[in-house]
C-alpha cells in the first residue's frame, strides 16, 4: 500500500471515530483528547490550548514562510429531523452518515493526513496543522484564541465543505440590534407614537438599500431583518420596537463602514454585537489559485462564515463535501470525496515555493 492509500484508509477510520464522539461547540474536550492521542500515536507532538489541537512540522525553521492547514472540531447540535443516530458512524454503501461527517470532519481528517504526507519530505515552507474549536459559534476560545500562540503565518488552507472547489472569498457577518422609540398611549384614542410604525420605515430602508460597492466574487452586501419584537398588549400603543439585522458584508466594506452607513440612514438606535467577523478574499491571480485552476478546480465566493474571519493573512477555503449538506438532518460524506481530497491537496501543495502561493 502506497503512502496516499494508507493516508486515505487512516483518514476514513479516524473520521468514523470522531463522528461517534459528541463535539458540540464549547463541548469539544473529548474529541480533542481523542485527536491529540491519535496525533501522538503517529509520532508527532500535539500541542493543546483549551480544546484547540495543533502540530507543526518537525523541520520547522523560523526563517521560512509558514502554511497553516486548518479545520474545526466542533459541530452544531443535531436537528429534530435525523432518522439515523447522529453520533453513530453509519456506512451505507459508500456513504458515511453522522453529525460532523461533512461539516467539517472530512476536511479535518483529510488535511491532517495531508500534513503527515507533506511532512515526509522537506518542503520550501513550514507546515502547521490546527484543529480549532468553537468555529460554529465564532467562540472566543477557538481559533481566535489560538492564532496569537502560533508562529507567524503567511497563508492558510481552511478545510470546509466546498466540493473541492476554491472559495477565494468569504462574506463577513455583523449582527446589529436596533430599537425604535415611540410613546405609549391608549389604542382607542389618537394618542402616543407607535414605535412599530417608526421601525417599519427603517425596515423598509434596509429591505431596499443597495450599497454601491459590489464584489466580483461575493456580490453585494446583504442586509436582512431577521427578528422583530414589540408591544405589551393589544390596547397599548407600543413605545418600543426592537429588531435585528443580519449583515453579510463583502470585502469592499469593513463591518465598521457598514455600521456607519446604517447609523446615518436609520432613525432607530443601533448597536453592533461585534465587528470582529470580517470578510476576506484573495485574488484569482495568485499562483496557488492558478495552480488549482490548472488542476481542474473552479473559484467562487462563499456566503457562509468560517474561521477565515479571524485570519488577517491570505487564505483559501477548500475541502471535500458540499455546503448544502451542512447543518442538515442525516448529514453525510461520500467516502470517495475523502479519498479524492487527499491526493488533490497534495498535488496542490507538494513542492510549492512560497512565491507560488502569493
Amino acid at each position: 500500500m502506497d503512502d496516499i492509500q494508507e493516508a486515505q484508509k487512516n483518514a476514513i477510520r479516524l473520521l468514523k471515530n470522531l463522528i461517534e464522539i459528541p463535539s458540540y461547540s464549547r463541548e469539544e474536550k473529548s474529541v480533542a483528547d481523542h485527536l491529540q492521542t491519535y496525533i501522538e500515536s503517529m509520532g508527532y507532538k500535539a500541542n493543546r490550548l483549551v480544546n484547540n489541537v495543533w502540530i507543526k512540522g518537525t523541520d520547522f525553521e523560523a526563517s521560512r514562510p509558514t502554511l497553516l492547514l486548518n479545520s474545526h472540531l466542533d459541530t452544531v447540535r443535531p436537528t429534530a429531523g435525523w432518522e439515523r443516530d447522529p453520533h453513530k458512524a453509519t456506512l451505507e454503501g459508500e456513504r458515511l452518515y453522522g453529525l460532523g461527517s461533512n461539516d467539517a470532519g472530512a476536511s479535518l481528517v483529510s488535511l491532517l493526513h495531508v500534513f503527515f504526507l507533506l511532512s515526509k519530505k522537506k518542503q520550501n515552507y513550514n507546515l502547521i496543522f490546527a484543529a480549532s474549536s468553537e468555529e460554529e459559534v465564532s467562540g472566543k476560545n477557538g481559533l481566535e484564541l489560538l492564532l496569537p500562540e502560533l508562529p507567524h503565518l503567511d497563508f492558510a488552507i481552511v478545510g470546509e465543505p466546498t466540493g473541492m472547489q476554491m472559495a477565494i472569498a468569504e462574506k463577513g457577518l455583523m449582527v446589529v440590534d436596533c430599537v425604535a422609540k415611540g410613546k405609549s398611549g391608549h389604542a382607542a384614542r389618537n394618542e402616543g407614537v407607535n414605535a412599530i410604525y417608526k421601525a417599519m420605515k427603517d425596515i423598509e430602508w434596509i429591505q431596499n438599500a443597495q450599497l454601491p460597492k459590489i464584489s466580483p466574487s461575493l456580490g453585494p452586501v446583504k442586509m436582512t431583518v431577521t427578528m422583530v419584537h414589540a408591544g405589551t398588549q393589544h390596547n397599548v400603543i407600543p413605545d418600543e420596537c426592537s429588531f435585528v439585522i443580519d449583515v453579510r458584508s463583502n470585502e469592499c466594506y469593513s463591518n465598521q463602514e457598514v455600521f456607519s452607513i446604517l447609523d446615518v440612514n436609520l432613525d432607530s438606535e443601533i448597536k453592533a454585537r461585534s465587528y470582529r467577523l470580517t470578510s476576506s478574499g484573495v485574488s484569482v491571480d495568485l499562483p496557488i489559485v492558478q495552480k488549482g485552476i490548472q488542476l481542474g478546480m473552479s473559484t467562487y465566493g462563499s456566503p457562509t462564515l468560517s474561521d477565515q474571519a479571524f485570519m488577517h493573512f491570505p487564505s483559501l477555503k477548500l475541502g471535500p463535501g458540499e455546503s448544502s449538506r451542512s447543518h442538515t438532518a442525516d448529514e453525510f460524506i461520500e467516502l470517495q470525496e475523502v479519498r479524492d481530497a487527499i491526493p488533490t491537496y497534495v498535488s496542490l501543495l507538494d513542492g510549492m515555493t512560497f512565491e507560488k502561493f502569493v
